[in-house]
């Protein structure tokens, strides 16, 4: 693109009118996400029986519930908000601006192009791609509803693959389904990415167990998005193309800044792929009744068929329809379970509160029973405040930071289908937080008063210890079985292990994409590397990816992998976010501070999580932790902030003062999506 075109549009007056706008409306509503928020989190550390008490004398609504669903709401309004606001009057102005700086280059068949390509914007697809499922694992009898099942999707997914097999003939249609997904169908897709095995399962066996606490790791899971639209993802999809690497490197040392943003995303992509690798062979002895090394062959071989033949788009309807049956299978569920309280949340709730006291009263040395706990009140999951705002951060900037997240952003075709994904997928991921919810109420009730659901018919009493036949993480396939039966639960299961494929395949597109995209044909090829070479490198990486995914699924079963998502999350918000905020805002950042940010912010967050708890104590079996908190966000992010402003400040070379001379064009692609990529066309 001219540069010369750039020029006038920094000069337009309605440019500067355009960023103080949009500017100011961005960070007034993600001030109110993150002052809403982080409140809500400092009284859950600081005031937990304020947010327990009840709205009225009576009611069955306490603060607490009442607070999130607030959140949940608000922040979803504050998200349409700005689409539609951005949806005219931003976008209006910004096709003005272009139009009137490449009319005085008297191109006017540039006017056509750029006003094709303006405000390219996708919502970071959070798939947040949860946590392997822990503890041991029992085998249980064939399930043969689930196998039928799951054997249906899996015939529909590959006659998918096979339609996008004929549709995916260039590096475009690989990476990002030639940026022709639509925002509902992207929306799905990112719910479908978010939505993991993790939040079915361990989210319904949180509340089952902890109550509230399940919900307030909700509200933190969700509330990254809002303030991730209204700051980054306009920067992020008009500056980049393939990877979040094509923008950390936009004028900046290719090789340096992609070698680094390569090897950090495969970091997080096999530690997520191990942790899903291992949750697949847990889940299919669980509900499947198959041996362990079965499922991780049969997960690992569907991936690479998935992405080898059909790349983003059948990546994509994967998670299309593993997402709608998802939202059915647990709409259906609550439907049901909800019928037996005649509808009535206040009359769950109330029973639900009764039972869950009765059971977890503790019985005293003198065979006492002492009071039950409040099951709408934190039992101390976030009582540490450290804890508590290093989680925060951790799920809110690393979602930013996660690649096959940041990937999502470039499958749509036009700034109005990117931000309807974000109203879509916010909307659904929302919703099926409160189902879920609902889900662990209904379960105290349900599955907690039922004998055939517990080891020797025993049922959870005060000072008797139980457990629930499978684990905890049965418990949502328990209450799908005990409100409709064996084909409910064979379908519920099924979809558990459709989303694990899912997931992989979008980690392994990621991986794939680090090495073929990133390293292959920027680094070792310069840019000069052809479409068809770039794809065969791709196609390779993703089988090498796939056996490695394997065979460390296997290694690790034995092994608690908690950690292994505590690693991900640690790299991609210390290593990954800070170089992708700083280069996208901060025209001081230079090869040598992204270089030095991007390192101390992988090797600290991957340190403090070796040291921690998780790692320290539970795998190496040592008596306590040297970091003695869970999350390293606290402390590895400020860490990398802290080395790339430095070392960009001493840097004085001439290199770093034409990076930063640099930054003025980018600036203004950024701000307006002049010279993004458009879509393929078909």
């Amino acid at each position: 693109m001219s540069s010369a075109v750039y020029e006038r549009i920094r000069n337009d007056p309605k440019f500067h009118e355009l960023e103080r706008r949009r500017g100011r409306f961005a960070w007034l509503l993600s001030s109110v996400v993150l002052l809403f928020f982080y409140g809500y989190i400092l009284m859950v550390a600081f005031a937990p029986t304020t947010l327990a008490r009840p709205v009225a004398q009576g009611s069955t609504l306490t603060v607490g519930i009442a607070f999130e669903l607030a959140m949940f709401v608000g922040f979803w309004v504050l998200v349409a908000v700005y689409v539609r606001r951005a949806n005219s009057e931003f976008d209006q102005l910004t096709a003005r601006i272009v139009k009137d700086a490449v009319r005085e280059e008297g191109a006017a068949g540039a006017v056509k192009k750029a006003a094709g390509a303006l405000l390219l914007l996708v919502l970071p697809a959070l798939a947040s791609a949860g946590g392997a499922l822990e503890g041991p694992v029992e085998k249980q009898p064939l399930n043969v509803h689930a196998i039928a099942m799951f054997l249906v999707f899996v015939a529909l997914t590959m006659g998918i693959t096979y339609w996008a097999a004929s549709r995916t003939r260039s590096t475009t249609d690989f990476y990002t389904a030639g940026g022709g997904i639509t925002g509902f169908q992207n929306g799905l897709a990112i719910a479908g990415d978010y939505m993991s095995a993790a939040t079915l399962l361990g989210l319904t066996a949180m509340v089952y167990s902890q109550g509230y606490d399940g919900y307030i790791y909700m509200i933190a899971w969700f509330v990254g998005w809002p303030v991730i639209l209204f700051l980054m993802a306009e920067r992020l999809r008009n500056l980049g193309r393939f990877t979040f690497a094509d923008i950390t490197s936009y004028r900046l040392d290719q090789t340096k800044v992609r070698s680094l943003a390569a090897v950090s995303s495969l970091t997080v992509v096999i530690f997520y792929l191990i942790a899903q690798m291992v949750g697949a062979g847990q889940l299919i002895k669980l509900l499947f009744g198959l041996p362990y090394n079965y499922a991780v062959v049969a997960v690992g071989t569907l991936m690479m068929v998935y992405v080898i033949f059909g790349g983003m788009l059948a990546t994509t309807w994967v998670q299309i329809i593993k997402a709608g049956m998802l939202l059915t299978g647990g709409t259906v569920v609550v439907v049901l379970a909800m019928s037996r309280f005649g509808f009535s949340f206040p009359t769950l709730v109330r029973e639900a509160v009764a039972q869950f006291a009765e059971v977890t009263r503790a019985k005293a040395a003198d065979g006492t029973l002492g009071a039950g706990k409040n099951l709408l009140a934190t039992g101390g999951f976030l009582k540490d405040p450290v804890n508590a705002v290093s989680l925060g951060l951790g799920l809110m900037f690393g979602t930013a930071g996660l690649p096959h997240i940041l990937m999502r952003f470039f499958t749509v075709g036009n700034a109005k289908e990117a931000r309807k994904s974000v109203l879509y997928a916010s909307a659904f991921v929302g919703y099926f937080f409160n189902v879920i919810f609902v889900m662990g109420l209904a379960a105290i009730l349900i599955v907690g008063k039922d004998p055939q659901f517990f080891e020797k018919g025993l049922l959870p009493a005060a000072g008797v210890a139980t457990k629930i036949v499978g684990g905890n993480n049965m418990v949502a396939m328990h209450l799908a079985r005990a409100v409709g039966g064996d084909l409910l639960l064979g379908f519920l299961a099924a979809v558990a292990f459709a989303t694990i494929l899912a997931v992989v395949s979008g980690l392994a597109l990621a991986g794939a994409s680090a090495i073929s995209h990133d390293l292959y044909a920027r680094v070792l090829k310069k840019g000069k590397a052809s479409e068809a070479s770039e794809m065969r490198v791709s196609k390779i990486a993703t089988i090498c990816l796939g056996i490695v995914a394997i065979a460390l699924g296997i290694l690790f079963e034995q092994q608690n992998v908690a950690f292994m998502v505590g690693v991900a999350f640690g790299i991609a918000a210390a290593a990954n976010f800070p170089v992708l905020i700083l280069s996208m805002y901060w025209r001081g950042l230079t090869t040598r501070g992204a270089v030095a940010g991007g390192v101390t912010g992988l090797v600290s967050a991957v340190t403090l999580v070796f040291l921690s708890k998780s790692v320290w104590v539970n795998v190496l079996g040592n008596a306590a932790p040297i970091f003695p908190w869970d999350q390293p966000a606290l402390f590895a992010m400020p860490a990398a902030f802290l080395a790339a402003f430095t070392f960009s400040k001493l840097d004085g070379t001439a290199r770093a003062k034409a990076e930063i001379e640099a930054f003025e064009d980018q600036y203004v692609r950024a701000q307006t999506g002049f010279g993004a990529a458009t879509a393929a066309k078909h």
